[in-house]
């Protein structure tokens, strides 16, 4: 309906417009909020007031004076400063239910891939514990997001970009070793700077399994001629702090050049069996929380393959980078930055920025010409240089978008079990199940912050936004089940000649949602909030239980009557499936 009604008004401007030097606006046409108001609106009169040199409310009069008449509108009034309202006959609305059955998924989805490529990376996080319930949003979010591009005519590629090499890992290769070695009776003190959760002690089993004691070396060469670890004393000042804390990461850097040089191949073993696993958890985790990738790209591959140096290379041919004090530097200030960047430090080892730079080069060279990042809000900072690099290279200052995600923290509810001082998303999983926790994490903006209540997510009561949403699924489904057990059958061939009879303000209600649903699709995904999808999942059940409760769905004595209402809510039953299926939630048939 909004098509055609556009195409009055385009057909309204011909003759406003004839002889006249106005540009021709776009039309824009939106839902009324409220039914006073009629159906839908436009402001096309305001915008062509000043460009014709009349008030708003005379170039209303003249659109509407100038529409063509439509089987579909009862009447269009002006209101206010020059809003023009239109009012549609009941039965525009009742035809949208056999669109809905005879579209099934695909109604309101445009598959065609035409508005173009996008890569979207999220999660991405470290290889080096369990994800935690900050990731979970930043999973449901991205993987949603990508559902509602691919929906709304986006050729969509989802990857998982592996932070597998560089310190980090260094990092957990030597927590694990020092784990390892517990198990085989050496004992050392373990570094400030390492990662103490119980799940290192599960790798450090994991290598020990697979390995035996073949990388077990006496505690006394491990420790001989290093130095005792440097301890923050009770009252030091900020500075003393951060002066000990260097200290104990050079402390950890002398543990690592220790290891790699006791144990020589051995090193990558450990690396690679600690990686392998956080990341045989990490994939457990996403599959557990229906999220999938097309790709996992891995840094330590990128760099391998030797693109970094071709990146590096090309940023050179174009004359911005440069040396100073003995690192390589980009010239990232004069696009944007705040600062220029140091992209291989004094000591040869490439930055993260670097590594982040090529990979983020790779992306474009690969055909992906926009590419979406979600990242954690604590990466504000980190999107200028990006951005600027990219321009740097490609002359392109609107190829990369990034979503942040704000912060979530729990609420009111114990959790059954954690994984070591924090909960990690598979906790929260185990908890609440998939399906509310990928919903209660979509609930808000994904740029305010989230509490996530553990104990309403486990609720079964219309409190719960997910219950009462897939409760809604639910009852539909109920009904056809009750029909069957009276033994009889609906005709979804001949609703179309009974939707006539949907004409009471509950179905009003209904008919004016799924007609909205396409829309909202396409501006949701132009907004990048599935949030919206949310919002009218929950409206749209609402509208169902309020219809649900005032009315009946199986009319013994009117066939006809009984045929258009159960069109009405099958149709639904598909818009309530095919919102929580952009969600990567389920629409379950009994609750």
């Amino acid at each position: 309906m909004k098509t055609h009604l556009q195409d009055l008004l385009s057909s309204a401007l011909d003759q406003v417009l004839a002889g006249s030097d106005a540009v021709r606006p776009a039309i824009g046409l939106d839902a009324t909020r409220d039914a006073k108001f009629g159906d839908f609106q436009t402001n096309l009169a305001l915008q062509l007031a000043k460009p014709l040199g009349k008030p708003p409310r005379a170039v209303a009069e003249l659109i509407v004076a100038a529409l063509p008449a439509s089987a579909h509108v009862t009447r269009a009034e002006i209101a206010g400063p020059g809003f023009i309202n239109f009012f549609l006959k009941q039965a525009a609305f009742q035809n949208i239910v056999a669109d809905v059955l005879a579209q099934g998924e695909g109604f309101g989805r445009d598959d065609s891939g035409t508005k173009g490529r996008i890569m979207v990376e999220f999660v991405s996080a470290n290889p080096t514990g369990p994800m935690h319930v900050g990731h979970g949003r930043g999973a449901a979010y991205g993987d949603s997001i990508a559902k509602l591009l691919a929906a709304t005519g986006w050729t969509v590629w989802r990857e998982y970009y592996v932070n597998d090499a560089g310190r980090q890992v260094d990092i957990l290769a030597i927590s694990v070793w020092l784990r390892y070695l517990d198990l085989c009776g050496e004992r050392l003190p373990f570094p400030k700077r390492g990662y103490p959760a119980d799940y290192i002690k599960h790798t450090a089993q994991t290598l020990k399994d697979r390995v035996g004691e073949s990388l077990k070396r006496d505690a006394s060469a491990v420790l001989v001629d290093l130095a005792d670890e440097p301890q923050v004393p009770d009252g030091a000042s900020d500075a003393d702090k951060d002066r000990i804390k260097l200290q104990q990461e050079a402390y950890a850097d002398t543990l690592i050049a220790r290891a790699r040089e006791l144990l020589g191949d051995g090193w990558e073993t450990i690396k690679q069996t600690a990686l392998d696993d956080q990341l045989g958890v990490i994939r457990k985790t996403l599959a557990d929380f229906n999220v999938g990738f097309d790709q996992w790209s891995s840094e330590a591959a990128l760099v391998k393959s030797g693109f970094v140096q071709t990146a590096l290379q090309r940023l050179a041919d174009k004359g911005l980078t440069y040396e100073k004090d003995g690192a390589l530097w980009m010239r990232t200030e004069a696009f944007g930055d705040e600062k220029d960047r140091v992209l291989v430090k004094a000591d040869g080892a490439a930055t993260y920025f670097c590594n982040d730079l090529a990979y983020h080069v790779d992306k474009l060279d690969r055909n992906w010409p926009v590419l979406m990042d979600v990242w954690g809000a604590d990466h504000h900072g980190y999107i200028a240089r990006v951005r600027a690099a990219i321009e740097a290279l490609t002359e392109r200052k609107d190829a990369l978008n990034v979503q942040l995600i704000q912060f979530v923290t729990l609420s009111s509810g114990r959790m059954g079990k954690r994984s070591g001082n924090f909960v990690t998303l598979q906790d929260l999983i185990d908890e609440a199940g998939t399906d509310a926790t990928r919903f209660f994490y979509l609930t808000r903006s994904h740029d305010q912050h989230l509490e996530f209540d553990i104990d309403l997510a486990r609720s079964q009561s219309n409190d719960n936004p997910v219950f009462y949403v897939q409760y809604a699924h639910a009852r539909i489904c109920r009904v056809f089940e009750q029909l069957a057990e009276k033994g009889g059958r609906w005709d979804a061939a001949a609703a179309a000649g009974a939707l006539h009879r949907l004409d009471n303000e509950h179905e009003k209600a209904l008919l004016t949602l799924l007609g909205r649903y396409p829309e909202m699709l396409q501006r949701a995904a132009g907004a990048y909030t599935p949030h919206s999808v949310v919002f009218y999942l929950k409206d749209l059940a609402e509208a169902l239980h309020s219809y649900y409760n005032v009315h009946r769905f199986l009319v013994d004595d009117d066939a006809e009557l009984q045929t258009a209402r159960l069109a009405l809510i099958a149709a639904t039953a598909q818009v309530l499936r095919n919102g929580l299926g952009i969600l990567g939630v389920s629409a379950p048939e009994k609750m």
